[in-house]
């Protein structure tokens, strides 16, 4: 039951000066009249744009911010106070209200793209609007959302998200504060309970430590601050972080089946940072720690500054909507500065390019194929990319010769478009385990399929899984509980390389691709090698089939944010080298036949002669001895395509044979 606000919390507001020791001067908030409505928390001269109001289970970030924002005293949110406090005047300022405000949590109701997004389902099924509306405000609006369904409401629109002022607030600090501890972990697709009037937080648990200081919160809000343990947990994460969609045909009928959206927090349930003695709390990561004691709210100088501190960062990876947010500061009505969210923009470029992956290239001559062997290792804590499944990570192989021609290329991209080259019209990229050609491209994504076993990009249409190749993290194993949520979909499932020990352990967290040179390269020489992972967050292909919705003005509003600039890739990492082949082999040397892969989880497999002649005429046959393909082959390297696993044998004109395997 709701404590009793009205004149009883004003009361308490104005004798609170008199009650409790402050550092400063209590400046008594500015008064908003009913008329002035929504625009009012649009302008940055109200607590920084941020709202102060409550509705019926959430206050806005704006009155969070008068004890726990920037200290005008220099006594609070500081790293390194002491006790008793003392004014630090050029220290590092962690408050979690400025931190928190450029991070794409607090701006989640107010982004452009899930706006639009919601609009294209809808078009698309306009008889589920009610339900679709209701289900995506749950994470991008939940202060509104909740307590909407906390006063009765059955369903919660999109209309009433942007034109609520409290919705507007975001994921708040209330979100996540007030969620309640029981079933956390065991609720997914933004199935949260709350408590009324109790804020949690990570202080006061210990036997020694110093114990949780209710009176100022209750005084000035009526909330009772409390130890939650689960403040810490990744559990508290798991709501909006793992979520199932019901799948409907291409008529808007339901098919009776679900398929994952996204499961981050089941991804990271499966890896080996869910326990033992590498056990990483997602807020590890995204909420990093700091050991300088802090101050935690302004105002009393008993308070004693607590510590390890976890910084509000809510750092990700998607710099490319932070980009849009900053440049459109004051057209979205938003709360941060540009300078805030430059500040979010480097922290994510760091966390890309520091804690993302780990890449080696080297350049293979032992056994007659020259080829280059690229290994990636995933650092995150759950697969990589991870999230809304527009997101994909890509790599690009660039060789050039002496002479710095360029001889390989797979993988570039158009810095006018962001589209990969090549990739523009091809509806989806298989996984590759052997890159033989530039066509070809590893990628790893996320391919929702509709009823037809077509790609989509609308979320209900999704009926399975086409592709999902993302980077698995360490320890990930097909054979754990929560698999069947994170599943490998495609032919990297079968990728000898991928997520395996070269003795064929699972949890690896790495992927290993192998390009060949091209026919016709010179036996000796320099060979430069430039290999780079690319991360694109909103690639111009998911987007492109929502905007050729006309006249919907959320949709067209993304839609010129879209155009101000092309949706260039993150680099996450990349390598060069330079290496002198020469007498890879010797041209008189025996007319002995090599291959690679062998065995081929794909089928894909490269037949080469150690000699220079061309193969000539070939025949494939089965285990059975029956023909599988002839031809004649007139360089001395021929792609085969093994049709099925199994034993194939591969013989020339001239008598030469081959094993080969597909798995």
């Amino acid at each position: 039951m709701r404590h009793a606000f009205g004149t009883v919390i004003l009361a308490l507001l104005l004798a609170s000066t008199a009650a409790v020791w402050q550092l400063g001067a209590f400046a008594p908030r500015p008064i908003i009249s009913a008329h002035e409505g929504l625009e009012a928390y649009f302008r940055n001269d109200v607590l920084g744009g941020l709202p102060d109001t409550i509705n019926a289970l959430f206050y806005g970030s704006g009155k969070c911010a008068g004890c726990h924002g920037e200290d005008p005293n220099n006594y609070a949110s500081l790293a390194g106070q002491s006790f008793p406090m003392e004014p630090m005047l050029d220290a590092w300022d962690v408050n979690v209200v400025d931190d928190w405000r450029s991070s794409i949590m607090a701006n989640s109701t107010k982004d452009p793209f899930w706006r639009a997004k919601v609009r294209h389902e809808v078009i698309t099924n306009p008889s589920h609007a009610a339900g679709l509306e209701d289900k995506c405000t749950s994470c991008h609006a939940p202060v509104g959302h909740f307590a909407a369904h906390h006063e009765g409401a059955e369903y919660y629109s999109l209309l009433e998200a942007i034109t609520d002022s409290l919705a507007l607030d975001g994921v708040n600090c209330a979100v996540c504060h007030q969620q309640d501890a029981a079933g956390i972990g065991t609720r997914f697709s933004g199935e949260m309970t709350f408590v009324e009037d109790t804020i949690y937080g990570p202080y006061g648990g210990g036997k020694d430590e110093y114990p949780v200081q209710y009176q100022p919160m209750q005084s000035f809000i009526g909330f009772f601050p409390m130890y939650g343990e689960h403040m810490t947990e990744s559990e508290s994460c798991a709501a909006c972080h793992s979520l199932i969609t019901n799948s409907v045909d291409l008529e808007g009928e339901y098919t009776g089946e679900t398929v994952i959206e996204q499961a981050t927090y089941h991804e990271w349930v499966n890896s080996v940072f869910s326990a033992g003695p590498e056990q990483q709390e997602c807020q590890g990561c995204h909420m990093p720690q700091i050991d300088d004691p802090v101050a935690i709210a302004s105002g009393y100088a008993w308070l004693q500054p607590r510590s390890p501190f976890s910084l509000h960062y809510f750092v990700g990876a998607n710099t490319h909507m932070l980009r849009m947010l900053r440049n459109n500061v004051d057209s979205l009505g938003l709360s941060a500065t540009e300078d805030q969210f430059d500040s979010t923009i480097d922290r994510t470029l760091a966390m890309l390019e520091e804690q993302t992956l780990d890449l080696t290239a080297a350049l293979v001559l032992d056994d007659g194929l020259p080829r280059v062997d690229v290994e990636l290792t995933n650092k995150a804590g759950h697969k990589f990319p991870s999230g809304y499944p527009a997101r994909r990570a890509w790599v690009e192989m660039k060789m050039t010769d002496q002479s710095g021609q360029t001889i390989f290329h797979s993988g570039a991209w158009n810095p006018e478009t962001g589209h990969i080259i090549g990739q523009e019209y091809v509806a989806w990229e298989p996984h590759h385990d052997l890159v033989s050609d530039p066509s070809e491209v590893v990628i790893y994504e996320l391919v929702l399929g509709d009823v037809n076993g077509d790609p989509t990009t609308l979320l209900e249409r999704a009926h399975n899984h086409l592709k999902d190749n993302r980077m698995a993290p360490r320890g990930f194993t097909t054979d754990h509980a929560v698999y069947d949520t994170t599943a490998i979909i495609g032919s990297a499932l079968t990728d000898p390389n991928f997520n395996r020990s070269p003795t064929g352990e699972e949890g690896t967290g790495t992927d290993r691709i192998s390009y060949m040179l091209p026919d016709g390269w010179q036996e000796s020489g320099q060979l430069d090698i430039a290999c780079t992972v690319w991360y694109q967050s909103l690639p111009p292909k998911w987007v492109a089939p929502m905007l050729e919705i006309q006249g919907d003005s959320l949709i067209d509003g993304f839609r010129s944010l879209y155009a101000e600039f092309a949706p260039t890739p993150e680099r996450i990492t990349g390598v060069t080298l330079s290496e002198t082949i020469s007498q890879v082999m010797d041209v008189q040397a025996s007319a002995a036949l090599t291959a690679y892969p062998n065995p081929s989880s794909s089928g894909a497999v490269m037949v080469a002669s150690a000699g220079t002649a061309p193969i000539g005429s070939f025949a494939l046959y089965d285990a059975q001895g029956r023909l599988v393909e002839s031809g004649t082959c007139t360089t001395n390297r021929l792609r085969i395509a093994l049709p099925a696993a199994g034993q194939y044998i591969f013989r020339s004109e001239e008598g030469r044979t081959l094993r080969l395997v597909r798995r």
